[in-house]
Parts: C-alpha cells; sequence; structure tokens
C-alpha cells in the first residue's frame, strides 16, 4: 500500500500503553496503518524515524492567546508552539459577551493559526454561567475556568466585580448540565495574601522567592477543598488548574472516590523545572508562584503515579519590559508553550526515570479524553496524524530568538535539556523540521478549530 506519508522505522509510543518499533502510514491527513518494522511501505514522503520516538504531537491545554500583541498572537505563537512538537492548544478567551465576540475572535485564528485550537470560556460575571449551555452548544466549548484569586479587592482592580463563591457553585452547576462539561479553576486564596503580602514588603523583599511567601502554597490548597467540594455537591468534574503545590496534590489524592464527580489535576512544565531559587529574577513572576524543589518532586510524582492528568505550558506572550521594574509591579506569567518536550524529556524521561508513555499521556491522549477532543492524542488507525517526533538523545538549548513569538525572552533561557523536537506533523503536513518552519507556512494558516460535540 503506498501512503502520503511514512515515519518509517520508529519507536513508536502510545501514550498510556508502551513503546514499540515500527512504522507509521499517514493517507488524507489520518493514521492510516501501524506496520511491523519488516513491513514495507511506500510513500510521497518517508521520513526516517531509526532511533527516534514517534509520540502524538502535544496538545497544550492550557495557554493565554491574545495577552501579547492581540490577534497577532494567534500567528507568531502558534508557529512558536510547531517548532515545539505543539499540533493544537486550548486557549482561555474572556469577553463580557461572549456570545457576540467568540465567533470573530475564533475566525481570527482560522485565519493565522498553523496549529489547531480549541477554547475555555473565562467565567467573570453571573451571565456567563447563565449562557453557558447555549454557548456549549453554539461553539463547542464544553470547559468553563473560574478565577478564584480575582475575588475580593484584587478582582475589582480587574474590573471584576462577580467572582464570589456563588459564581463558582453556578458555574459548577452549570457544568453538570453539559455533556462532557469541565470546571477548571485557578485556586489562589486572594483574600489571605495581604497577611503575607504586607510584612514581606514592608521588610523590602525583591527576590523572586518574595511572590512565594506572599501566597504560600497552602493558599491554593484550601482553595482546591473547596472546588473539589462544590463540585462533589454540584455533581460537576472539576479541573485544578496550573497545580502548583505538592500539598495541594496530596490533598486531592485523599478526596478522590470512585463514586464521586473526577476531581483532575493539571500542572505546567514550570512547576517541573523552576524553583523559587531559580535565577531569574523578576521574569519567573507567575500566579501561582513558583514553589519549592520539593515541590518540584512531589509533582513529578504525581506525574509518575498518575496522581497529574495533563500538563500544559501557562504560555504568556509578553514583552520582557512588562516584567519589571520589581517583582511588586511585574507582569505575571511568561511563555513556555515550545518548552513542554525539553522539560518533560529532560527532567522526566532521562532525569527521574519516568516512562515515555506515562509523559506522552499527559499531553495527548488525557487533554483529548478531558476536553472530548475527537480523533486526537492517540496514534492509531482513523486518528489525526498528528505527531511529534523526537530525538532522546538530541539537545536542545532554550534561546528565545529560536522562536517568532510575541515575547522577547524566556524563564528558560540558556537551560539545556536532553531531548529535541526534529519534526511537527500535523494531519499529515509536516510543519516543522530540524528547527524551521515549512515553507508553505509562510503563506497562510491551515490550523483547525476544536469544535467539542455535547
Amino acid at each position: 500500500m503506498s501512503f502520503d506519508l511514512v515515519l518509517k522505522n520508529g519507536e513508536i509510543v502510545f501514550p498510556g500503553e508502551g513503546v514499540r518499533r515500527g512504522s507509521v502510514g499517514v493517507k488524507g491527513g489520518r493514521i492510516a496503518a501501524i506496520l511491523a518494522p519488516d513491513e514495507a511501505a511506500g510513500g510521497a514522503r518517508v521520513i526516517d524515524c531509526t532511533d527516534r520516538w514517534v509520540l502524538p504531537g502535544a496538545i497544550d491545554p492550557h495557554t493565554h492567546v491574545g495577552f501579547g500583541a492581540k490577534e497577532a498572537d494567534w500567528t507568531t505563537e502558534s508557529r512558536t508552539a510547531a517548532l515545539g512538537g505543539v499540533t493544537g492548544l486550548m486557549t482561555f478567551w474572556r469577553s463580557e459577551d461572549l456570545d457576540a465576540a467568540t465567533g470573530p475572535w475564533r475566525e481570527e485564528g482560522f485565519s493565522r493559526s498553523v496549529i489547531d485550537f480549541g477554547f475555555h470560556f473565562g467565567v467573570t460575571a453571573r451571565r456567563h454561567v447563565e449562557e453557558f449551555p447555549a454557548l456549549a452548544a453554539k461553539f463547542g466549548v464544553t470547559s468553563l475556568k473560574v478565577y478564584l484569586m480575582y475575588k475580593g479587592e484584587t478582582g475589582r482592580a480587574k474590573g471584576f466585580t462577580e467572582v464570589d463563591d456563588a459564581l463558582l457553585f453556578a458555574a459548577l452547576q452549570a457544568g453538570a448540565k453539559v455533556k462532557g462539561g469541565v470546571v477548571g479553576v485557578h485556586c489562589e486564596n486572594t483574600e489571605v495574601i495581604p497577611v503575607f503580602r504586607e510584612p514581606v514588603k514592608a521588610a523590602g523583599r525583591m527576590d523572586l522567592g518574595a511572590w512565594d511567601d506572599q501566597s504560600p502554597g497552602f493558599l491554593e490548597t484550601e482553595n482546591v477543598f473547596r472546588v473539589a467540594f462544590f463540585g462533589e455537591k454540584a455533581g460537576c468534574p472539576v479541573n485544578i488548574v496550573h497545580m502548583s503545590a505538592v500539598e495541594s496534590l496530596d490533598l486531592v489524592r485523599r478526596m478522590r472516590h470512585p463514586n464521586r464527580p473526577p476531581i483532575n489535576v493539571e500542572t505546567c512544565v514550570h512547576y517541573l523545572s523552576l524553583t523559587r531559587d531559580s535565577d531569574i529574577g523578576d521574569l519567573g513572576k507567575v500566579n501561582p508562584p513558583l514553589r519549592s524543589q520539593a515541590d518540584v518532586d512531589g509533582l513529578w510524582e504525581g506525574v509518575r503515579d498518575g496522581s497529574i492528568q495533563t500538563i500544559g505550558s501557562d504560555h504568556v506572550a509578553r514583552k520582557r519590559a512588562t516584567k519589571g521594574p520589581d517583582i511588586w509591579r511585574a507582569s505575571a506569567g511568561f511563555p513556555g508553550i515550545a518548552q513542554i518536550w525539553p522539560v518533560l524529556v529532560g527532567e522526566g524521561y532521562h532525569k527521574r526515570g519516568i516512562a515515555i508513555e506515562t509523559l506522552a499521556a499527559t499531553t495527548s491522549r488525557n487533554v483529548a479524553a478531558l476536553y472530548n477532543l475527537a480523533d486526537k492524542g492517540r496514534i492509531a488507525p482513523g486518528y489525526d496524524a498528528d505527531f511529534a517526533i523526537v530525538d532522546p538523545d538530541g539537545t536542545t538549548t532554550v534561546g528565545h530568538t529560536d522562536f517568532p513569538s510575541h515575547s522577547d525572552y524566556s524563564p528558560y533561557e540558556g537551560m539545556s535539556f536532553r531531548g529535541a523536537v526534529t519534526h511537527t506533523v500535523l494531519r499529515g503536513n509536516v510543519i516543522a523540521e530540524n528547527g524551521a518552519l515549512a515553507p508553505a507556512l509562510e503563506g497562510g494558516a491551515g490550523g483547525q478549530y476544536l469544535f467539542r460535540a455535547n
């Protein structure tokens, strides 16, 4: 049989299952066959994957497109993702009027993005909760996010006046009514933060660790309990997004029960590779804060044993100029979508011996299952032919100038990871190869919108 593309003689990584040598045949943008190593197959293009992993393309479940250069982010950040072996992203979309604004924002993605994309709706007002079932049907968005750190004075400073526990519970009730609905929550007790922030600021602290000390990990954990408990009472699956503290994970382990709605956990690559002691200064400011090495190690164990289901980047493409003039006035968040595979392979597989199929599941199969992404996240006939080809013994040294991102810095700048993405394939098309974007991308987009049936 002849194929459009053959990924020949690679180590095929089946997420959550195992690894076996063979070839993958692609036809019409779909995986057509999994072939034995000695099985001959021809193709319009054949990529020799000897001694390389053939992985499902990563689907980043946590990004913020538009926080850098507005609609231009679709162009720059999707291309940055493609260079890093990422074939899809989920981004948080907020608007006072979601019904009116979502269509035009989706069209911007269609016209600019070179990878597939989908939305989570950000809930900041009662009307968002009330409209969610109708919006889910119209736009195929089955996930919400509630920002508990925007309660009280913190929220009012950003123009949000309706974020409270009632909004959280109402969002959970709405999520329970939508097929496949899941409510993600930013857990951080902002009402207690001033108790810690004021003495830290009074001491003149300007170090990165001060950001952790003003919002210690247990303030995340306290909110995790509230979200999980309310989720059970509302009958709605929850997702604790960007978990940063191992104490939070220990609590989730205790609260999970087969007869209760799922408590899903997502962490991000920076919580697995950077700490409050990293020598990056204000560049490392993020919410929730970077924590201790003990938290990093504990979260990795959660990845190993499956307590953490998904891993994202929390990618924000702002300029370095926004990361100052000090830790208190710097913007929160930083870029990281292109570092997903380097961190997982270098820090997870090589340094800690976590099976590559376990790591792959956190960025593909588990993301697709949680967010109901049809035909995504697996290497099997009939699924979309989305791949990241990785040389496990290659080296990735991070330099922000290697990417077209709007952001002009990286918190990982100069760091080296063992493992390197050599090719990115989206629906059978090679969109990045050996550190360069495919020439065909210069003239357009190609990403598809991930509409989720409900």
